[in-house]
């Protein structure tokens, strides 16, 4: 069995890392670089920057942002927020981005994932994917959680995976901050449509919660940002406990 993933996020607006509820009421949490720094020391295996308000302000993620956070780090970064163009996905990775991650644009114009994938390579490219519950279903969202797209979240991720996305990040919009625990059946319905890695994100609260999204859920991979930020645990501790559960993960 492959090593499952522990990847952390830092939310950025105006330059500072936020966290919310339900993707609402941010507030500040710290210091984009200085908790890249603690991370990496920590053994986080991979990190996820999304300018939050990038998308919704209209401009390109930022640069300068991106730049002090690679310096930090030995390990994977990722980038969302604001990347619409080939041009933009371009900057993302010349300012020290290994991976470009699409939400709003990917459903506005498919054809990016294609065309990013063909430039940078599949394993570059991450398509995130917003979802609530609706119904027997699950609906997805643009624009930071607040403009329904009229696809279904499996649906959507079987296309993404089919135009050259190499990893799904899956963020549930009803757990997003709650520290309620993942949905663990919106993970697996994803995971078990698609044979790229699916990312699991919203509502890690306990150590628990990270072993039943890799067991229940079928995630490659387990997103957080709260209880790392705010030391509710450390990285350390959770794999441990994930390694004591049979889990298997990097050391």
């Amino acid at each position: 069995m492959l090593s499952k993933r522990i990847i952390a996020c830092l939310d950025v607006r105006d330059g500072r890392v936020v966290k919310g509820v339900n993707f609402e009421g941010l507030r500040v949490a710290g210091e984009p670089a200085e908790l890249a720094r603690r991370y990496n020391v920590e053994g986080v295996d991979e990190l996820v920057i999304l300018d939050v308000t990038a998308t919704i302000e209209a401009r390109r993620a930022l640069a300068d942002t991106i730049r002090s956070v690679a310096r930090e780090l030995f390990i994977p970064l990722a980038v969302g927020g604001g990347i619409r163009t080939e041009a933009d996905g371009a900057a993302a990775i010349d300012a020290g981005a290994d991976k470009i991650s699409l939400n709003t644009a990917a459903l506005a114009t498919p054809s990016l994932i294609t065309a990013l994938a063909d430039r940078y390579g599949s394993q570059a490219v991450i398509v995130a994917i917003d979802a609530k519950r609706s119904g027997n279903g699950f609906a997805v969202f643009a624009r930071s959680g607040t403009t329904a797209a009229e696809r279904n979240a499996v649906d959507w991720a079987q296309e993404a995976e089919a135009r050259g996305a190499g990893e799904i990040l899956l963020t549930s919009i009803d757990r997003d901050g709650t520290k309620r625990g993942f949905d663990c059946e919106m993970t697996r319905a994803v995971s078990a449509a698609v044979s790229i890695p699916v990312i699991a994100s919203g509502g890690a609260g306990s150590l628990e919660d990270f072993v039943a999204v890799f067991t229940t859920g079928r995630a490659d991979a387990a997103l957080a940002a709260s209880i790392f930020h705010y030391a509710e645990t450390s990285v350390e501790a959770l794999k441990r406990h994930l390694r004591e559960h049979g889990i298997p993960v990097r050391l």
